[in-house]
């Protein structure tokens, strides 16, 4: 039978999240059609919902059930997801909020393209897009049956009707909606379950949970040491390289305080944990034969029953009411996971996919356009998958792994040693990475592994192999990209076979500039200094006009209007103008042509002002970390 009552809780909290997701999207500015005010709330997210929304990065439906489900099942010990996330957001501001937010970065996959290219950056899109879609597929499963279990009405219709609300408030607000509706949500989850425990704790049904009468806090064998490890680093590292934690640094006023909201959200994940953790424990010190469970499923609880403590706890031993408070904090984890998660999906796939590799010369409003049927095909996605597929946690568990064993390494190398790599070496990491992964297997999805590490048990791998391969991706990037700069610096291999143009089979840094028929040489540093900081308004990055991995940072996005065109072809007259005068000072300042330095020269600067195509003569340093064009 149908709970009306939980229908009208469930109604009324759907309404009051749909109604603060879109009074948030009225607060986008006037630039409420640009990639930043969608993407990213403008840079402007303030202290107090910056915090919540952080906090939100990983706290959702999985996180809070989850927690409760290895409370019940192998104790607190084995509850490594509040301790390995809060410390995935201590070090993610430690190593990379700062630097990210400082560049000016719109997506994670921004410094890889900076980095490596638009194609290659298109490809570690593979492993982002999956875990994002699979963690909301994951979250909208466990929504769906949490309902069911306390309301009683179809599982389909409440995953159906729960995603139908964050598409619909994220399409139009973007990181407002939901950074504002993250606020809430918390405040949901909190209370919620707090009300809860007091009840369930007092319940006849329920014995004493200290660890002395009943053992929820678990032990650690030595043959399972390995395990541990790998998944501590699993969670700590690989809970970094997600898009919907880098759109919340990204989205901060300043880099100093992405730091300082990605410290304060880790004491914001132990704590969010805490009711999880007391509900756990509640559901192993209960009798379940005295509860009205009995007669309904397998006492003692199975491994599929396990998995639902928490809604179990809600229905069986407290009031209706309250679990009517429990479930509105269930329902609020799931939403604050898969809006920002479909957003963070389609904010890469606009901007690094079909704007990069697609259109570069794409405008904001056919962006936005792109951006918001991303948005309502990656929910149908994950919604679809979250119906459909059994395997959804094996799914987002081999997602996660990849994007621990695959993007870690390399964003560490982008962001921190850019220098040392290059796109070889991270093709060379992706496929190691990939490899390694999968030869351990993965029983979720009944992947069979071909490398049977030390400790094989028979049914699983005990020695860290996902670290291990973590590893080898690392040090293979660091060793093929040194390897080919190598063979092609040194001449031993031709740059002809330099096919990703990434070492030396590049275009020219140094170019010629003409002038009415004369050829005009920069004669020293001083002159090609003055060309550089002759520029005007270069943004710190704009990852556009992209070649080899180097960006052209002056290239202003969507300027294909005449008025613009005109200004840029003005001002390039006037460099130009410029340009002639320091060089023919630089020339007169020569005395014979024997101090003229080899200058290789290309571009002719005249004829392209003329033709008015272009304001290009580029001109760039050695080190390939950037192009500026004219």
């Amino acid at each position: 039978m149908i709970n009306i009552g939980g229908i009208v809780a469930i109604v009324v909290f759907y309404l009051l999240i749909l109604f603060v997701g879109i009074w948030a999207a009225k607060k986008k500015g006037n630039g409420g059609e640009s990639e930043e005010e969608v993407m990213l709330a403008g840079r402007n997210i303030g202290l107090f919902v910056g915090i919540f929304t952080m906090t939100a990065t990983w706290v959702g439906g999985g996180y809070i059930s989850g927690t409760a489900e290895e409370i019940f099942g192998k104790g607190l010990i084995w509850c490594q997801a509040p301790f390995g996330y809060a410390l995935s957001l201590v070090f993610g501001g430690l190593l990379f909020a700062n630097k990210m937010r400082e560049q000016g970065y719109v997506t994670m996959l921004d410094p890889f393209q900076d980095a490596f290219g638009e194609r290659m950056g298109g490809m570690l899109f593979i492993p982002a897009l999956c875990g994002e879609v699979f963690w909301s597929a994951a979250t909208l499963a466990a929504l769906g049956a949490t309902i069911s279990v306390i309301v009683d009405i179809d599982v389909n219709i409440s995953v159906v009707l729960s995603a139908c609300i964050a598409i619909f408030y994220t399409l139009f607000g973007g990181l407002y909606s939901v950074a504002y509706t993250d606020v809430i949500q918390l405040f949901f989850i909190f209370f919620g379950l707090w009300v809860s425990i007091p009840f369930a704790l007092t319940n006849p049904a329920v014995s004493s949970i200290s660890p002395s009468q009943v053992d929820w806090v678990g032990t650690l064998e030595p043959k399972y040491y390995g395990q541990y490890f790998d998944y501590g680093m699993l969670l700590i590292f690989g809970g970094i390289p997600w898009q919907a934690y880098f759109q919340r640094v990204l989205s901060s006023k300043s880099a100093s305080r992405a730091q300082i909201l990605s410290y304060v959200a880790a004491i914001g994940c132990v704590v969010m944990a805490l009711p999880s953790v007391l509900i756990g424990a509640v559901a192993k010190a209960t009798d379940w034969n005295q509860t009205d469970f009995r007669g309904k499923g397998n006492i003692p609880l199975d491994e599929e029953q396990a998995r639902m403590v928490l809604p179990m706890v809600l229905q069986y031993l407290t009031p209706a009411y309250v679990s009517f408070c429990g479930l509105g904090a269930v329902s609020a984890a799931t939403m604050s996971s898969a809006d920002s998660s479909v957003l963070g999906a389609s904010s890469m796939f606009a901007r690094n996919v079909y704007r990069l590799i697609f259109r570069p010369r794409a405008s904001e409003h056919e962006i936005m356009w792109v951006m918001r049927i991303s948005i309502f095909v990656t929910g149908a996605m994950a919604t679809t998958m979250a119906l459909t597929v059994h395997t959804i946690y094996g799914l987002w568990y081999l997602c996660s792994d990849l994007v621990y064993v695959i993007l870690f390494p390399q964003l560490l190398m982008v962001v921190h040693f850019k220098p040392y790599c290059n796109t070889y070496g991270s093709v060379a990491s992706y496929i190691i990475g990939f490899l390694a992964r999968i030869s351990g297997g993965e029983p979720l999805m009944n992947l069979k592994p071909f490398i049977f590490y030390p400790g094989w048990n028979g049914t699983e791998q005990l020695f860290p192999f996902r670290t291990l391969a973590m590893f080898l991706s690392l040090i293979s990037v660091i060793a093929f990209s040194m390897l080919t700069r190598y063979l092609f610096e040194s001449g031993k291999l031709p740059p002809s076979w330099d096919f990703l143009r990434c070492v030396v089979n590049i275009p020219e840094d140094v170019v010629r500039v003409s002038g009415s028929g004369d050829e005009l040489e920069p004669h020293d540093a001083m002159g090609e200094m003055a060309v550089m900081t002759g520029l005007a308004d270069v943004r710190k990055y704009s990852a556009t006009d992209e070649m080899n991995g180097r960006v052209n940072p002056a290239l202003n996005l969507g300027s294909d209007s005449d008025e613009e065109a005109s200004q840029q072809l003005a001002s390039s007259v006037a460099q130009r103008a410029k340009l002639q005068q320091q060089l023919s000072i630089g020339a007169n300042s020569i005395d014979s042509p024997s101090h003229r330095p080899m200058i290789n020269r290309k571009a002719n600067m005249s004829s392209a002002i003329g033709s008015g195509s272009a304001a290009a003569a580029v001109v760039a340093n050695n080190t390939g970390d950037k192009q500026t064009t004219l």
